[in-house]
């Protein structure tokens, strides 16, 4: 891509367009900004600028626009896709000033809020007033909204809520030109032509920046329970999620923990958890409502399928101290992995049923390949992070085949009905695994919107799209 260096011309136009104040060239902010919670991959920025409004981010993108600089747009920084990485310098355009709940609606059970406002930070704040967001990434007390709806992310409680898809009514965004639009209504239908607030969702800032994002809420559940269910093997454990939907009840979260990942978690957080030695894998699974006794038995029928695939010993968590110290030690999970050893963390989704295929196809392959995995997540919906450690694969092979596994891991993934990433992304590190999925028909419609939104390419290059394959 032939983009143009930021030169002393076109930093002086931007410095006088919005404010010296909001733009940094400093060796410290330049590296802060050239990396997120992707692996360990640093790409740095010639220029970090950090608007206010959206008329400063509308002024940005002209400028930049017409000079061709990238621009790529930055949230939190807790992506795990790469696609907040700089990857051709530019500009790093940080929406951490956009941090203002603007209005919380509770007739129309609405919000409006900026995109910098830290999600677990908009969770309590409409939770004071009874009502519920239920998108609550693990990353919830440092991500941003604007990220999560760049990268449709979801979170546990996803199985029951559904997600972040179904809780976006409209987005302000600027387009790569600097015209400024509202994608949709605030409305709960929308059959008025093509629904761009849908396809902002998921698109990685490649397509426009938010600057206002309006949500649904719901009426906060009073009550909940949480179980804990043991296994002997993680196939035992993942067959049992589809059996529990297929009872007839739906919890609203149900997580599955690998044992090396709990073992890991209890060593790195401190977690209090007695870890027996015949489990395998354990199952989290939350009930919510505003009514117990439905709650309960909801909880009995669960025990019932979980008798019935083998399940070792059922807890529950009797106090809010015990529940949180469960759910910091799902929460923490990827953070001690990756303070355990060198790391890729994947991000497969499939339908419930195919999760044990899912999960003994994975060890297959890490044997074919050397490499060891610990996998863990949110396995109601059919999402399974991966997290593919290296053990005793040698460097060269770490650099060279592990590729070919994570492809493996990806192909088995598509056959078995499932896709590429369920809620981190394709960003920068999967984009050469998206023709294992899509053919080029389906690129080459994705690549179309993309230059429809952005002729000049500016707008967070060389993310989602693999290159075009040559005949």
């Amino acid at each position: 891509m032939n983009f143009t260096k930021i030169n002393s011309e076109i930093l002086a136009e931007i410095k006088s367009a919005i404010g010296e104040e909001k733009v940094f060239t400093d060796a410290e902010s330049l590296d802060n900004y050239s990396h997120d919670e992707t692996e360990d991959l640093r790409y740095q920025p010639e220029v970090v600028v950090k608007p206010t409004s959206p008329k400063d981010v509308s002024t940005l993108l002209k400028i930049c626009n017409a000079h061709h600089v990238p621009v790529t747009p930055r949230g939190g920084g807790t992506g795990l896709s790469g696609a907040a990485l700089p990857i051709y310098g530019g500009v790093s355009l940080s929406m951490e000033k956009f941090k203002s709940i603007l209005d919380i609606d509770t007739e129309n059970l609405q919000a409006t809020v900026e995109p910098g406002v830290i999600t677990e930070e908009f969770i309590n704040a409409v939770g004071e007033k009874g009502l519920l967001y239920p998108v609550d990434p693990s990353s919830k007390g440092s991500c941003f909204l604007g990220g999560n709806v760049a990268h449709g992310s979801g979170g546990p409680r996803v199985v029951k809520y559904g997600t972040i898809r179904e809780y976006i009514l409209n987005l302000e965004v600027v387009l790569p030109n600097g015209d400024i639009i509202w994608t949709g209504a605030n409305t709960l239908k929308y059959a008025s032509g093509y629904n761009l607030t849908q396809l902002m969702i998921g698109s990685e800032g490649t397509l426009a920046v938010v600057t206002k994002i309006v949500t649904k809420l719901l009426p906060k559940p009073s009550q909940s329970v949480l179980m804990m269910g043991s296994f002997s093997s993680n196939e035992d454990a993942c067959a049992a999620v589809s059996a529990i939907f297929r009872a007839g009840v739906t919890p609203s979260a149900l997580e599955f923990m690998e044992r090396k990942g709990v073992e890991w978690v209890i060593k790195f957080d401190d977690i209090k958890f007695d870890l027996k030695d015949d489990v395998a894998a354990l199952l989290m699974i939350e009930f919510d409502g505003d009514d117990l006794d439905d709650i309960f038995k909801n909880c009995e029928k669960t025990n019932i399928v979980l008798e019935e695939h083998n399940c070792t010993e059922v807890l529950f968590a009797d106090t809010a101290s015990q529940k949180e110290e469960l759910w910091r030690m799902r929460r923490t999970m990827a953070e001690s992995v990756k303070a355990n050893s060198v790391y890729k963390e994947e991000d497969t989704v499939v339908p419930r049923a195919a999760l044990p295929k899912l999960i003994n196809g994975i060890k297959e392959i890490g044997s074919k390949y050397g490499f060891e995995s610990v996998c863990y997540g949110h396995a109601g919906d059919g999402n399974l992070h991966v997290n593919i450690v290296k053990a005793g694969m040698s460097d060269g092979d770490w650099k060279d085949k592990l590729k070919f596994g994570i492809a493996e891991i990806f192909e088995l993934t598509t056959a078995l009905g499932g896709t590429l990433s369920g809620e981190h992304g394709i960003g920068l590190v999967q984009k050469e695994f998206m023709p294992i999925k899509y053919s080029e028909i389906h690129l080459n419609l994705m690549r179309g919107i993309k230059n429809v939104f952005d002729p000049n390419g500016i707008l967070n290059p060389g993310k989602i799209m693999p290159n075009p394959q040559t005949p």
